[in-house]
């Protein structure tokens, strides 16, 4: 076993296994962009070595796998109108685009509490595995952000309006309910795991995708849908709108329990970040790979950084924690489309290229 520990990443060879361990258990191993630096040497070291079967990504300690980027990090450089965000964001874009071209089988344990950058990591590998203690969100709407790390790509490809819903609200997914949403492909019970990264670390050189596969389904649960799948019938009838206003009004007209608290939901959420997460979806739909996505999702989200609703969002739910925004501007009709223009603008020199 050869190991080199990196503080706040570990990676290491067990077996024909390559470790990838997130390790501030802490911070529920929220990514910083030297995290993204060593996973990907990591990659690369684990691609050449022939030794090297299967990667497996795991968080330490109990909370989660990964509770996403390091917002406050991100906060701060905005203030300042630095770049930090200009920087981690290609950076780990780039990488969430090799995880799922990586020629090797990528197990991702999404155990826990696993958000936003985390996702990235994770939900575009070819083997995800969540458990009975999954708890998946992409509640980007909520800082003035939008689900970027390719989560416009994942959630343009859940079932009917169901990624509509879950980017809006920032709602938790369950296990059950990561599968359904196309998040992930195996439930296994979080008990059982260890068993079953032991066995990962002893599949022959050489193995497929679907000899890995195999191994996990052994250990599944067969769970395939939770409690949202449940209500797909009535979220397809809400959401299937291509203006925010009329995901509103269609809300107000149900009057049911559940349109009603999805709404009061929504109205927390930054209006300028809906109606541009909407949009990113929509168009995210007719996409012909992550990459396209990615690549839009990266002008964005220069465009959030450098906004008021970013820095305000952040303040209200990771600095003061008084989760009381005052949003810019504070009303779905009041988003214009100038004000929508600058997120989807081309960014020359800056565009976000792949190797």
């Amino acid at each position: 076993m050869s190991s080199v520990e990196e503080g706040d990443l570990v990676a290491r060879v067990e077996g024909a296994a390559g470790i990838i361990r997130l390790n501030r258990p802490k911070a529920i191993n929220a990514v910083t962009l030297e995290m993204f630096r060593d996973i990907e040497k990591a990659l690369d070291r684990f691609e050449a070595d022939p030794a090297v079967a299967v990667i497996m990504l795991e968080g330490a300690g109990e909370r989660g796998l990964c509770a996403g980027g390091d917002i406050r990090a991100l906060w701060e450089s905005s203030k300042v109108n630095g770049d930090l965000g200009k920087i981690l964001w290609r950076e780990e874009y780039i990488l969430n685009a090799r995880i799922k071209k990586f020629p090797k089988p990528y197990v991702a344990f999404m155990d826990g509490i696993v958000m936003g950058g985390g996702v990235g990591l994770s939900a575009h590998a070819s083997h995800r595995v969540v458990t009975d203690r999954t708890k998946l969100a992409m509640p980007e709407v909520g800082l003035g952000f939008f689900p970027d790390v390719g989560g416009t790509y994942l959630l343009s490809r859940s079932p009917g309006e169901i990624g509509t819903f879950f980017g809006l609200t920032g709602q938790t997914m369950n296990g059950p309910d990561a599968i359904h949403a196309k998040f992930a492909d195996w439930v296994v019970p979080a008990v059982k795991l260890p068993e079953l990264r032991e066995a990962l670390t002893e599949v022959r050189p050489g193995s497929t995708a679907a000899d890995v596969s195999k191994l996990i389904r052994d250990f599944a649960t067969g769970e395939t849908a939770g409690p949202v799948a449940a209500k797909e019938s009535a979220i397809d009838a809400l959401f299937g709108f291509d203006r925010m206003e009329d995901i509103f009004a269609a809300l107000k007209r149900d009057g049911s329990d559940f349109a009603l608290a999805t709404l009061k939901t929504l109205n927390e959420k930054s209006p300028r970040g809906m109606v541009v997460t909407l949009k990113l979806l929509r168009l995210a739909r007719t996409a012909s790979s992550l990459e396209e996505c990615l690549v839009r999702e990266y002008r964005a989200a220069n465009e959030v950084f450098r906004s008021d609703d970013f820095r305000e969002g952040v303040r209200a739910a990771v600095i003061d924690k008084d989760r009381n925004p005052s949003w810019s501007p504070p009303r779905i009709e009041d988003v214009t489309p100038q004000m929508l223009a600058p997120y989807f603008a081309e960014i020359g020199a800056d565009e976000l290229k792949f190797n």
